[in-house]
Parts: C-alpha cells; sequence; structure tokens
C-alpha cells in the first residue's frame, strides 16, 4: 500500500478549505447571475448540496491533493483547474442523466468554475505559504524518534527538519556508535545511547521511530511493534516479519512502515465522526443525569460532583478523564490500605465490597451512569465510544514492554474486554489479550458489535461492577 492512501488525512484542513472556497464561489456566481440569494429557489438550493458533495467526492477517490505542499506555484494552479473540471465535468454529467440541465443557467455555472478556480488558488497558496513560514501546531505533530550512525545522522536530519510541517516533529535523537547523549544535534537533542532506545521509547511520548540503520533494525523492531509504535526502516532494510507493512514517504525517504494496526482513511474519518455524534447525544443524557445524581451525590459526601484523575492515552499521551463521582474524597489515599484485597492479578485494581464506595455510588458503577462524563473526554478527541481501558499513570509505571501494545490507539467507553466480562476477568494478561485482539482485528462493523453488546450488558447490569 503506498502514501497516497494517507494523503487525503494529512491535509484534510485543505479539503476543508476547498470546500469553504466551492461555497463561497457558488452562492457569489448566484448572485452576479440571478440576484439575491435570500431569495434562490429549491432547486438551486439542491445544486448548492450536490456542489458540495461533488468536490468530497473528488477530493476523496482522486490523489490530488497528494504532494500539496511540495508543488510550485504554477503546478498549483494546473492542480486547481484539474480539480475544477473534474467537478465541473460531474455537474454537467449529473445534469444530463437527470435531464436536469435546462433547469439550470449555464452561464452561472461557467461563471462559478471561473470564480472557484482562482479563489481555491488563492486560499490554498495563502495556506501553504503560512504552513511553510509557521510550519504545523506541535500539538498535532507525531512525535519521531530518529536512530542513526554518526556518520549520517546531519544528513537525514537536514531531510527531515526541510519536511518538518508534513506531520511530524522530530523529538529526538540516537546516536548509535557514539554516545552523545545531552548534546545536540542541527538543534535536535540526542536522548539515548544505541542502548537506552526501547527504555527510552517505552517511558516517553514517542508515536513512531525512523531506523535508519541496516544493520540494527532487527535489533529494535520487535520490542517497537510490541509496544504499539510505528516503525520507519529504510526499503533497503530487508524484514522478514513486519505486521501491516506499507510503502511511505517520509521526507525524501522511502520506507517500510509496521504498526500493530493499520486502519484506512475512510475508517478513521468514520469512526471519528461515530465517535462525535455518539459523544453529543452521550452530553445530553449526562446532563439529565447530572439534574438527578449531582444533589444525591453532594449529600452523601460533600465535595466536587465530578472525579477527575490523569489517564494515560494513545501513545503515553496524558489527559484528564472525567467521571460522576462514585467514592469519597479519600478514596486514592486509601486504597494502598486495600491492595492486600485487589482480586486482579496484574497492573489493575479491583476488589469485591469496596468500601470507599458512597450509597448512590454502587449503583451508578452498577449501571455504568458514573461513565457517562466521559462522553466529554470522546468529543475532545482524548478518547473513542471503542478502545482499550485509559489506565493510570501507576499503571503504565509497571508495564512490561507488551503490556504498551494497549496504548497505540485512543482508549475508549467500551471494548472488547468490556463486553468479554469486565468485573469477572480477574487477569491482567487477558485484558491486555482482549485489547490486542481488538486493535489487530478493528474494523467499523466490530466498532458497531462491541457497542451494540456494550448497551446490552449495561441494561442487563452484567458485569459493572
Amino acid at each position: 500500500m503506498s502514501e497516497k492512501r494517507t494523503s487525503r488525512s494529512k491535509h484534510i484542513d485543505f479539503i476543508i478549505l476547498d470546500l469553504i472556497c466551492v461555497e463561497a464561489s457558488f452562492l457569489l456566481a448566484y448572485f452576479i447571475r440571478l440576484g439575491d440569494i435570500r431569495d434562490m429557489g429549491e432547486d438551486y438550493a439542491l445544486m448548492n448540496v450536490i456542489m458540495l458533495l461533488v468536490h468530497i467526492s473528488v477530493a476523496f477517490f482522486m490523489e490530488r491533493y497528494s504532494g500539496i505542499l511540495r508543488r510550485g506555484f504554477v503546478k498549483e494552479l494546473k492542480e486547481v483547474i484539474v480539480h475544477n473540471c473534474a467537478i465541473s465535468a460531474l455537474i454537467f454529467t449529473i445534469l444530463f442523466l437527470v435531464k436536469q440541465s435546462s433547469t439550470y443557467s449555464r452561464i452561472m455555472l461557467v461563471m462559478f468554475f471561473g470564480i472557484n478556480t482562482i479563489l481555491m488558488y488563492l486560499v490554498r497558496s495563502v495556506r501553504k505559504r503560512y504552513l511553510l513560514k509557521n510550519k504545523v501546531n506541535i500539538k498535532n505533530k507525531r512525535r519521531m524518534l530518529l536512530v542513526a550512525y554518526t556518520h549520517e545522522v546531519e544528513e537525514v536530519l537536514s531531510k527531515l527538519l526541510k519536511f518538518q510541517y508534513a506531520g511530524y516533529t522530530v523529538a529526538g535523537v540516537v546516536v548509535l556508535d557514539e554516545d552523545m547523549t545531552g548534546r545536540s544535534i542541527s538543534g535536535i537533542p540526542v536522548v539515548a545511547n544505541g542502548e537506552q532506545v526501547i527504555e527510552y521509547v517505552k517511558n516517553n511520548i514517542i508515536d513512531e521511530v525512523f531506523l535508519k540503520c541496516i544493520d540494527q533494525a532487527d535489533r529494535y523492531v520487535d520490542s517497537l511493534i510490541t509496544m504499539g509504535v510505528a516503525v520507519h526502516i529504510s526499503v533497503e532494510n530487508f524484514m522478514r516479519s513486519m505486521p501491516n507493512a506499507n510503502i511511505k514517504n517520509v521526507s525524501d525517504y522511502t520506507v517500510i512502515t509496521s504498526s500493530i494496526n493499520s486502519p484506512s482513511f475512510k475508517q478513521r474519518v468514520i469512526k471519528r465522526a461515530m465517535d462525535i455524534v455518539g459523544a453529543l447525544v452521550g452530553l445530553v443524557i449526562t446532563a439529565i443525569l447530572f439534574i438527578i445524581f449531582a444533589p444525591i451525590i453532594y449529600i452523601q459526601s460533600p465535595g466536587p460532583v465530578f472525579f477527575k484523575q490523569d489517564r494515560v492515552g494513545k501513545n503515553g499521551r496524558i489527559f484528564k478523564i472525567r467521571k460522576f463521582r462514585s467514592m469519597y474524597l479519600d478514596a486514592e489515599e486509601r486504597k494502598k490500605e486495600l491492595m492486600e484485597q485487589n482480586k486482579m492479578s496484574g497492573h489493575m485494581f479491583k476488589m469485591d465490597n469496596d468500601p470507599r464506595i458512597i450509597p448512590i455510588g454502587r449503583f451508578i458503577r452498577r449501571t455504568s451512569i458514573d461513565e457517562f462524563p466521559q462522553f466529554w473526554n470522546v468529543l475532545m478527541g482524548d478518547m473513542s465510544l471503542v478502545g482499550t481501558r485509559p489506565p493510570t499513570l501507576d499503571e503504565v509505571e509497571k508495564y512490561d514492554l507488551h503490556h504498551k501494545s494497549r496504548l497505540a490507539i485512543k482508549p475508549g467507553l467500551t471494548g472488547m474486554w468490556q463486553v468479554s466480562g469486565r468485573s469477572d476477568i480477574t487477569d491482567f494478561e487477558e485484558v491486555v489479550r482482549l485489547d490486542n485482539e481488538y486493535i489487530k482485528n478493528f474494523s467499523l462493523s466490530l466498532d458497531v458489535k462491541l457497542l451494540w453488546k456494550t448497551v446490552w450488558i449495561v441494561l442487563g447490569r452484567k458485569g459493572s461492577v
């Protein structure tokens, strides 16, 4: 699979800006040719919607956005013209097939083509100039670790940094044949030596590792993939076993990328759309539940209604989870006293008849009402509707390498282990196995299936304590 598969996801901002240009151009062409847009009839309102859908279709199925940041301004004009020709061709084809071409002003449609070509070109040019000057927001970049030898590290860095606006940031360098830890190369810190690579990735936020070392790749790949980190290896490095491998471009290098899971762009877009819709519905329900349960929680245990706690998200990102508080305020302090009664074998804590739970807490836990405020985390993008259970910081500190693979995706409100026994599962290794099973076999149909199962489990109050 090639880099084309992901070019749309990297340049979704250009797709959205083009969508705005299409809408503005249509309204301007209508105003110039036909008058006040407030008097627009149903036929042109429908055409407006069709225009937007056609643009999305062209953007989705044609590869006109691949390499957009590397194109010169003349080539960009050509691409914009091709894009608009495709839109116009599809529009006229649709009108011909439904025999409605006489309903619309041909002059207005030609004006739309001209206006949209000019506007789209100007907006793309301004956006590209801004990105090239200011790079990409560091928060949204993938954090990359470079592993290379002394004689090649500066050359590789120069190429990687040249395209740093393209969606990643070089977070650190590892020099294999010399311990340069604490120094910097081309402004990038040397964070570890060859013996410390795995430990560094385990304890820091790293999304992907670029291995520019032919003879050392086998030394790191298995451990990195086990932790759920994407690995880039120069294509000349022959690797015998790389799950979900596909060919991509990272800066000027062609690499084979391997990761524990590899959802397509369409899957990621649809999953995020499901998250947003589900979160909005969930937050409406949460507001109703707040009105009912907030006074009861406060009366039984004066203090905040919501419980907030730092949790670990995708590849080690920290976020603050929200729940309806079901325990007394000193619950975390008392946890140490109760560790001997922990019925989980591994890095999680659960016990029967937990004395830290307030009276109403048992009910809201049994019915999973305490989980509803997490729909805010889903809306914000920290979590997904379906994923892995978000671990606490102290749990992650105790992880072995293979446990970290649970962090390869966003945590979820529900997941494979939640619908496979929830509190009945007392072996942490079984939780890890089920989470990895979900990650490796991800599909949208599996998400729908797990959501459906979750609803029935919650309604049946099974394993929710």
